[in-house]
């Protein structure tokens, strides 16, 4: 399983020499309160969807100790002998759980990753690893949390879209979630800097916890290269391929990358919405017109992973190029 759809050739890469400006923090409790106060963080939840792609949320309702937790769990499993992990090392990207170190997803330059499906958690838990002891618990716990702020924000970017936010209710409320454990290692003299290679992300959203600095977006309106500020308690997110399918093109992927830290090992926690399987996603028929014709054919989740099994050696391979009209 991957959660990556595409990697960026090199002479497409944006800057590294401009700042600009810091990125949109939303209180997410607002979307609890009366109708003008939720009214108005929709609209500021669609402004950096559509404007940015990415924005990070504070007061999303998981605890500091579901956190802490998570962090815990995934610093305990990448300790472990090499012979436990290894265990569920597989390359095939459709076994429920996989570990790996190297690089032959064609962007991973410079960590370990394990990555597992997290949703319904009472199907896929038992395929999870069993050590350390505390994983299943407490990845477990946060992979709840993490769904519960990606399902709230999901209503809230379908209603700023003009969907409503029961649109495709169902499809959501069953669809896939894939949990990304990344260790990243401390940077020395010598090493690549860049420990993931840019890219974008197959799902609707994807929802990071990280423990220090080390993500960068790519800032459209600069096309430069954006450090993602870490902020207490808040979590990052951004759109991927998929929303802007759904979205007929409003809404953009981001491409991202991961930098190595010079001062510690870096962890971090990925959580991706998708729909099921085998169901499509296709452009919202109300977002399309004349003037704004449907620019991408549907495609599944599988329709990824089989184009991801056919291409393992293509280090530019992009789904999302492949479905457009």
């Amino acid at each position: 399983m991957s959660d990556d759809s595409r990697s960026v050739p090199q002479g497409q890469l944006p800057s590294d020499d401009l700042h600009p400006p810091p990125m949109p923090v939303i209180n997410l409790g607002h979307l609890t309160l009366e109708p003008g106060t939720r009214s108005g963080v929709v609209k500021d939840i669609a402004k950096a969807c559509q404007d940015l792609g990415y924005f990070q949320v504070i007061n999303h309702g998981i605890s500091q100790s579901v956190m802490d937790g998570a962090f815990e769990a995934a610093l305990d499993f990448f300790k472990l002998p090499s012979e436990i992990k290894e265990q569920f090392a597989s390359d095939d990207l459709r076994q429920p759980v996989r570990y790996d170190t190297s690089s032959k997803d064609g962007i991973s330059m410079s960590r370990a990753f394990i990555k597992h499906y997290a949703h319904p958690l009472s199907d896929w838990m038992q395929y999870w690893p069993e050590k350390p002891p505390t994983y299943r618990e407490h990845m477990g716990n946060f992979s709840v949390e993490v769904r519960r702020v990606a399902l709230q924000l999901m209503e809230a970017i379908l209603e700023g879209l003009g969907l409503g936010k029961d649109y495709q209710h169902e499809k959501f409320q069953e669809g896939l979630q894939l949990m990304s454990v990344n260790c990243y290692p401390k940077e020395s003299e010598g090493d690549v800097a860049i420990g993931l290679a840019p890219h974008s992300d197959y799902g609707f959203l994807t929802i990071l916890l990280t423990s220090c600095r080390g993500l960068e977006v790519v800032d459209r309106n600069s096309n430069s290269w954006k450090v993602v500020q870490q902020l207490p308690h808040a979590l990052h997110v951004h759109v991927g391929d998929y929303m802007e399918v759904l979205s007929n093109g409003r809404v953009k992927t981001v491409v991202h990358r991961a930098l190595l830290n010079p001062e510690e090992e870096r962890i971090s926690i990925a959580s991706i919405l998708g729909f099921a399987l085998h169901e499509k996603v296709s452009c919202a028929k109300e977002l399309v017109d004349e003037q704004n014709p449907q620019k991408y054919n549907e495609s599944s989740f599988n329709d990824f992973l089989d184009y991801l099994t056919s291409n393992m050696d293509n280090k530019d391979r992009n789904f999302l190029e492949t479905i457009k009209m």
